[in-house]
């Protein structure tokens, strides 16, 4: 047994241990009675933690040890604040959990050699983008938002899956013409640039986010894809101008869009002053913030606070939740547990053994790292309010099975870096 895998072993143990803690505080305080049958759930989910600690023991040994204990963390805390606020979905959540459970093994048993999919980037770019545009045309419109496609009963979010493929897409295409792309041969107004056939990548992700503002009434994706694309951009060329016209692109079209489309000027008028209208447009954002400001230091206690005055609380606003009852201590303990994943995958990116690795694993840091801001910036009031949900934490479906996927390709990169490590 590696000692990487024994450190990873000590940090679920202790991890379990808060989720037993957590469903035995929630039920004390709500009920005064402490009946074995809820340790049920936690006992299931504890199992599939040990699914995934034994499947990294048998193909990714020698692994990143953090990434399993972060991201157990991240969902027990999500799953006990889904036990205190909506009881009735803590069975559903932990099947889709043990659903991402099966999607991480199977990634690591047939994607362990990830340089495999640099072969079939345009084959993702396709699907990526049908997935991503596909809201537009057959999408069903949730809280002014066109984000879900709906099956019978079943509905989907495919920009959670998208935003993978298009990761994959990204870093084979700028492994492929990153050092083209680096080269200054156009001068305009004293500022070196890339000939302008060059810029097409640049000007389509553009488009693309725009469509999904305009279209799909989406910021956060908006935001999410555009801000990749350009933090790829940069990994792969070291150009900041490349960031700067980013920037300077996608927020004219962001103000061009609040003067044409009255749903985008909403959405942001009720980011600069939602008392305006608090029992109207602007009460999600309102309910966020007094639950956030009312949670003080220590909080409330799990249980005793008033978190489900907030709509849609168990999906979009579930860090509202936690820092209601949980104050600025676990607060901030679970922004510390998503710096740790990044800082990890980053570390990881800056050590990998091939180019493809690298931006791969840049990439899947990067789209969880942005994920994770435009959200709780959404609740906080920092940015205008989103509707991505809070990686590991929310209750949702798409979102575990394509964060457990992005894990899984994060694991592999991991392993054949410390792999390549000790062989070199």
């Amino acid at each position: 047994m590696t000692s990487e895998r024994n450190q990873e072993f000590l940090g679920l143990f202790l991890v379990i241990t808060l989720l037993l803690f957590g469903f035995a505080l929630v039920t004390l305080t709500l009920t005064r009675e402490l009946p074995q049958e809820i340790f049920a759930l936690p006992g299931a989910l504890a199992a599939l933690f040990f699914f995934g600690h034994l499947a990294m023991r048998l193909w990714v040994p020698k692994s990143d040890p953090f990434f399993l204990p972060i991201v157990s963390c991240l969902i027990s805390l999500g799953l006990i604040m889904i036990y205190r606020l909506k009881p009735e979905l803590v069975l559903v959540q932990v099947l889709w959990i043990g659903v991402g459970t099966f999607a991480l093994i199977t990634t690591l048993m047939f994607f362990r050699n990830y340089n495999e999919l640099e072969n079939y980037k345009y084959i993702f770019a396709i699907f990526g983008l049908l997935l991503l545009l596909s809201p537009i045309f057959v999408g069903k419109e949730v809280h002014g938002a066109k984000l879900w496609l709906k099956f019978g009963s079943f509905s989907f979010q495919p920009s959670e899956v998208a935003k993978i493929l298009i990761v994959i897409f990204l870093a084979a295409y700028l492994k492929e013409k990153g050092e083209l792309l680096s080269l200054s041969r156009w001068k305009r107004w004293k500022i070196s640039l890339p000939e302008p056939k060059h810029w097409g990548p640049l000007l389509t992700m553009w488009l693309i986010s725009l469509a999904i503002l305009i279209f799909q009434k989406d910021l956060g994706s908006s935001l999410l894809f555009f801000g990749l694309f350009l933090g790829m951009l940069y990994i792969a060329t070291g150009r900041v101008t490349y960031v700067l016209i980013g920037l300077g692109l996608f927020l004219a079209g962001a103000a061009s869009c609040y003067y044409l489309f009255p749903h985008v000027a909403t959405r942001v008028d009720v980011w600069i002053d939602p008392w305006v209208d608090v029992a109207g447009r602007g009460y999600q954002i309102v309910q966020s913030l007094f639950a956030i400001s009312s949670g003080g230091l220590a909080g409330s206690g799990l249980g005793k606070g008033f978190p489900q005055t907030i709509p849609a609380v168990h999906t979009d606003f579930i860090f509202s939740a936690l820092a209601e009852e949980t104050g600025f201590f676990g607060a901030a303990g679970v922004i510390v547990l998503y710096l740790l994943l990044t800082y990890r995958g980053l570390r990881l990116s800056l050590s990998a053994s091939d180019g493809f690795g690298k931006l791969l694993a840049s990439g899947l840091t990067t789209v969880f790292g942005l994920q994770t801001l435009v959200i709780i910036g959404g609740v906080t009031k920092a940015i205008p309010l989103t509707g991505v949900t809070l990686p590991f934490m929310s209750y949702g479906g798409s979102s575990i099975l394509s964060n457990f996927i992005l894990l899984g390709l994060l694991l592999a990169v991991s392993q054949k870096t410390a792999a390549g490590g000790e062989s070199g």
